[in-house]
């Protein structure tokens, strides 16, 4: 006789895309994760350190004692280019920064963190890890057809993973506004930067201290292009204001 399988109460399978991963766009000190968009395709692998500890008490059966845990992570991510700048999402921009030819020692070196991200309920407390890692890439879609671009990332851990309390809080379509960069410093007014950073959909001003940019156009939720108001050379914050909020103060180096 066939028995049925009785599922726990309240359980539900779960999904190949349950899963998020960040990259820290700031500093150790003061981190901006920013998670990596229209991944798929996302693999980690924890990969023991063994040490072999055999003696004449196992009876020639092996002994082996694990002595640390190191990582890997694979995903693949469709790519979106900023229509003005040319530049990628700010996220690809950061791991790719990490593959340059000038990236050695810790500039090769990029903070990721990951986590169970489900689609309803409640997310795993413990199914989240953090750690340092260098980064390889490949292009996956070279067809002359008009493939999506999809970069299949690599990641390698450097050093341990640490294990982190689950970030994740939930789906929010609008989140407050970050400020990660404004490029190119040097710019007078009448010019233009790109601001980027995350949460900016929306925006409803612009600031350079106190003025407001003479005009800005929001690209995406992750880019702002602004054109300088009239102002004096030198240092000056930058903030960006959505209906979820004002950024924090960015600092900016004006002609």
């Amino acid at each position: 006789m066939v028995q049925k399988v009785q599922l726990p109460a309240g359980s539900t399978l779960g999904k190949s895309f349950e899963y998020g991963i960040d990259v820290n766009l700031g500093t150790s000190e003061a981190p901006v994760w920013q998670p990596v968009r229209r991944i798929s395709g996302f693999q980690p692998t924890p990969t023991p350190t063994t040490q072999d500890a055999q003696t004449y008490d196992d009876l020639g059966a092996a002994n082996v004692d694990v002595t640390g845990w190191s990582f890997a992570i694979t995903f693949n991510a469709q790519v979106n280019r900023n229509f003005s700048t040319g530049f990628y999402l700010p996220e690809i921009e950061a791991l790719l920064a990490r593959t340059k030819p000038s990236a050695k020692g810790e500039l090769a070196v990029i903070e990721v963190r990951w986590y169970h991200k489900p689609e309803s309920g409640t997310p795993n407390p413990t199914d989240a890890g953090r750690g340092l890692a260098t980064v390889a890439y490949t292009r996956s879609n070279t067809g002359a057809g008009g493939e999506i671009e999809v970069l299949a990332f690599t990641l390698t851990g450097k050093g341990p993973a640490e294990e982190i309390s689950n970030p994740f809080t939930g789906w929010n379509d609008s989140p407050e506004p970050v400020i990660t960069s404004v490029m190119p410093a040097g710019r007078a007014a009448g010019q233009q930067v790109t601001i980027t950073g995350t949460g900016l959909s929306g925006a409803t001003d612009v600031k350079f201290g106190t003025p407001s940019a003479t005009g800005f156009t929001v690209v995406n939720g992750s880019t702002i292009v602004a054109t300088l108001p009239t102002g004096s050379a030198g240092s000056v914050n930058v903030t960006v204001t959505t209906p979820e909020g004002v950024s924090d103060p960015k600092a900016y180096t004006r002609a």
